[in-house]
């Protein structure tokens, strides 16, 4: 008889100790996929009611600090928060810093939007840019109601307008020449209707330099509210954008585009202020 051959000797192969990941590490790694940070992110047509509240809020808030804080000191903060917003805007699509759209996610994503994190700035750039310029061309009165309107009719225009848009005779479509490009005037008048009574408390309740009669200031109030909606319903969706790749004396310019959140309360302001001196109203705002 044979005998078998010996079988060899038993080995384990020795395994390679697993390691947790590095969660800081992976937060801040550039290795972001722009793509699918949109996930989960609402489209620029959708309700999005906690951005709107949080868009009114920001703007109530910001008049109010207005009134208690002397105008070099406002305009110096909202300048400089206007001016970091748009280094982080400009450095988180850039190689070594796209970590922040990370950051932004975590932060604002209830409030964040797809085209957001499609290579375009978030609206708070805008709008802090927007209400720095209001405080510093007009009077103090004239640029609070300004940054109300911002606060209000951008908003509730929008709100209005998402609503109403199967109305067909409402709706611009390709707009005048691309102004109020897919908004609608029932948005328009729902926004100026809800600025409204709003404005007629703030100059109700303002020191006036003379009387007012009540129906010249309801006329006044409506006219202001007026202005803020139809400067929401003149900036066409989607925006004016500066196209990709554009270079001015060889260098390359940011995406800016024309924003409903900048332009609003300086066309708002302004309005505020022709309209107020058209009718004789000289006040100190509550």
């Amino acid at each position: 008889t044979s005998t078998p051959p010996p079988s060899p000797p038993h080995t384990t192969t020795p395994t390679t100790p697993q390691t947790q990941p590095n969660d800081t590490s992976d937060f801040f790694s550039d290795d972001v996929d722009l793509k699918n940070m949109q996930k989960g992110l609402s489209p620029r047509n959708s309700l999005h009611l906690s951005r709107k509240l949080t868009h009114a809020v920001t703007g109530i808030v910001m008049a109010g600090i207005y009134q208690w804080v002397p105008r070099k000191v406002f305009t110096g903060i909202a300048g400089g928060c206007s001016a970091g917003l748009l280094a982080v805007e400009i450095l988180r699509y850039k190689k070594g810093f796209r970590w922040i759209n990370r950051v932004y996610k975590s932060v604002f994503g209830g409030i964040l939007r797809k085209h957001e994190m499609d290579g375009k700035f978030t609206g708070t750039f805008y709008y802090f840019a927007g209400i720095t310029i209001t405080a510093l061309l007009f009077p103090p009165n004239a640029a609070v109601l300004g940054m109300c309107q911002l606060a209000l009719a951008d908003p509730s225009a929008s709100f209005f307008g998402r609503k109403t848009k199967d109305v067909y005779w409402s709706r611009i479509e390709d707009g005048l020449g691309g102004l109020g490009r897919n908004k609608g005037v029932l948005g328009f008048l729902g926004g100026a209707v809800v600025c409204m009574p709003f404005n007629f408390l703030m100059l109700k309740a303002a020191t006036m330099g003379g009387t007012i009669t009540t129906a010249k200031m309801a006329w006044t109030s409506l006219a202001i509210g007026m202005a803020g909606s139809f400067a929401d319903l003149a900036v066409p969706t989607p925006t004016l954008s500066v196209p990709k790749g554009t270079k001015v004396w060889g260098v390359r310019i940011p995406p800016f585009h024309v924003d409903d959140n900048f332009v609003v309360p300086i066309v708002a302001g302004f309005a505020a202020d022709k309209i107020m001196a058209w009718q004789g109203i000289q006040c100190e705002l509550a």
